[in-house]
């Protein structure tokens, strides 16, 4: 006789385990992804920095944010709330959002704000992604703190192609104000010069002790003798590019903008706001009877004012078993600082961002471009406006305002999202597609200045048809003196395909390019008194925006925004909107 069937509650209680293990371990479920939901509530929290109590507006009434952790081919699913009197709207910075621009998240591109009291659900999948990304606010300056990371892992059963890590840590910076930075951007903008800087630099919200009144608000990272830790870097301040380092120890670049890159050891990292950075450190095989500061402070190239600090954090180690008294008082212990490159060190910028390389091997392969259908030149670069009539301004001159452009054009918001009025064919009064492809008026362009230093004001587009690959190179500019430039392209990742100082040569520089194996990312740092050249190929249909990730410059104009056509095939076309977009 065979086994009798099984009885109807034994039935039950097999499907009841089987479904508890599916929701504790979802990712059991699929090996092509799971849907991961999280819900964001904009709310006002009470924070106490440098001795200093105010109310920001917050994720959850964390700061910073809450993490989004997820597996390649995840779908992810975030319901936003909005409890403030403020516009809000989410970017989840680097996150390809493919056939699924409506929840990208720039106001007045992608969508409208989220007002007050309503709610929409962002609805994406990560495509072809892993390492580290961040989710900030993009409208205005609320992203100052509303940030979090993103993790994202590798799909399951599928290992790092670096050295399998003890743990992993995610390390964020930001920055502090006591002033609300919505007035200071508000003030900036209507007086027309530079806006007031922050009071500190935080990691992981902490200033750290070298701030006044932070010695208890300072990140510790505690590691393990002789055990490998990865270090998920992010750049969420917004206007300084950061220098990085732990005192006596060498880290391990291994991944950039959630792709990976050749491993190389560094002891100094630099990280543009916008950018992301997974180190290895490795560390010391005994206990070193030592603390050690991990430091950032800024890379500075403008003329501008800027906060000249330093963050820190500190590095210790768990002391062995049976240890002496010193080694378990880590006051007692000898505290080494790291040595962080001067503030202007452009030097260092150019050769470490040089180094980078992606891995371009059969798993993890580089598809360059090597075709290009449309080549573009963009200068970037501060300008001025003429200071409204009658009214004394702080830019330049007294009679001029601070602005900023790119090719020559400083980019003016609609109040109609961009992508609703190009899916719907109703472009007129929100945008023009006239946006000039190269500089309308040459001119040497790292060398003298031009004497007009007068900016032009619209709302222009480059559209693109479906599948063009493109060549785009950005030239830095001395209009108002030369500068660093992290510029970020939404929906796209990009080939780092060539750099160098001075005026691009569209005939001596090309041949030198790198179609082998340049490094891909989403944010780049255009040389300061140089330029860079980016290949990537427009293959997501929808409205892309692309502008300084210094966010002073951003709300100076230093934008612009490329829309991409539906291919012919349904699966190259862009969906409808979802019914909860919020409108203006």
């Amino acid at each position: 006789m065979g086994a009798s069937l099984l009885s109807s509650t034994a039935i039950f209680r097999v499907l009841f385990v089987v479904l508890n293990t599916l929701w504790l371990f979802p990712e059991l479920a699929s090996s092509a992804g799971i849907t991961r939901h999280y819900k964001f509530n904009i709310k006002l929290q009470n924070v106490t920095r440098l001795c200093h109590t105010k109310s920001i507006v917050s994720v959850n009434g964390q700061f910073p944010g809450p993490h989004i952790i997820a597996r390649e081919g995840d779908r992810v699913v975030v319901k936003v709330v909005n409890h403030v009197q403020n516009n809000v709207t989410i970017h989840w910075h680097g996150v390809r959002q493919l056939r699924s621009g409506w929840a990208d998240g720039p106001a007045y591109v992608t969508q409208c704000p989220i007002q007050t009291g309503q709610t929409y659900v962002y609805n994406f999948t990560i495509t072809g992604q892993r390492g580290t990304l961040f989710w900030h606010a993009h409208i205005s300056w609320l992203r100052s703190t509303l940030y979090g990371p993103i993790i994202i892992l590798p799909k399951k059963n599928v290992p790092y192609p670096f050295v399998k890590p003890y743990k992993e840590v995610p390390i964020i910076f930001g920055e502090w104000w006591n002033a609300d930075p919505e007035a200071v951007i508000t003030q900036a903008l209507q007086n027309g010069g530079g806006p007031n800087v922050s009071d500190a630099y935080t990691i992981n919200g902490l200033p750290g002790p070298l701030y006044n009144c932070s010695a208890q608000d300072t990140f510790k990272l505690k590691v393990k003798p002789g055990k490998t830790y990865l270090l998920r870097l992010i750049n969420a301040a917004l206007n300084d590019e950061l220098f990085f380092s732990i005192a006596n120890h060498t880290l391990t670049v291994v991944d950039v903008d959630a792709i990976y890159v050749k491993p190389f050891k560094t002891d100094t990292i630099l990280i543009t706001p916008g950018q992301t950075t997974n180190l290895l450190l490795k560390a010391k095989p005994h206990f070193p009877n030592a603390t050690f500061l991990m430091a950032a402070r800024p890379y500075a190239t403008g003329r501008g004012t800027f906060d000249n600090s330093t963050v820190a954090g500190i590095l210790h180690y768990e002391p062995p078993p049976k240890s002496s008294p010193s080694a378990s008082s880590f006051k007692n212990l000898p505290l080494f600082k790291p040595t962080l490159p001067p503030l202007n060190d452009t030097s260092f910028a150019a050769n470490f961002t040089g180094k980078l390389r992606s891995l371009a091997n059969t798993q993890f392969p580089a598809n360059v471009p090597q075709k290009v259908d449309q080549r573009f030149f963009f200068t970037v670069g501060l300008g001025t406006n003429p200071c409204p009539q009658n009214q004394t301004c702080q830019g330049p001159t007294n009679i001029t305002m601070f602005s900023a452009s790119v090719n020559n054009v400083s980019f003016v918001l609609p109040t109609t999202a961009i992508l609703q009025a190009h899916f719907f064919q109703q472009s007129k009064g929100v945008y023009t597609t006239d946006f000039p492809t190269t500089p309308i008026f040459p001119f040497n362009y790292t060398g003298t200045p031009p004497n007009n230093t007068m900016v032009s004001n619209g709302t222009k587009v480059v559209v693109l048809p479906f599948n063009t690959s493109v060549e785009l190179v950005l030239q830095d500019t001395s209009i108002l003196g030369i500068e660093s430039h992290p510029l970020h392209l939404h929906g796209f990742n990009f080939f780092v395909v060539g750099q160098g100082f001075g005026n691009f040569d569209s005939k001596k520089d090309p041949p030198k390019f790198n179609l082998v194996d340049p490094v891909e990312r989403n944010t780049v740092g255009v040389p300061s008194g140089g330029w860079v050249a980016i290949r990537f190929l427009a293959d997501n249909p929808g409205v892309w925006f692309m502008h300084c990730h210094l966010e002073v410059h951003t709300s100076w104009g230093l934008k612009m925004a490329w829309i991409v056509m539906d291919g012919k095939l349904p699966n190259q076309k862009l969906p409808p909107p979802p019914s909860d977009l919020p409108k203006c």
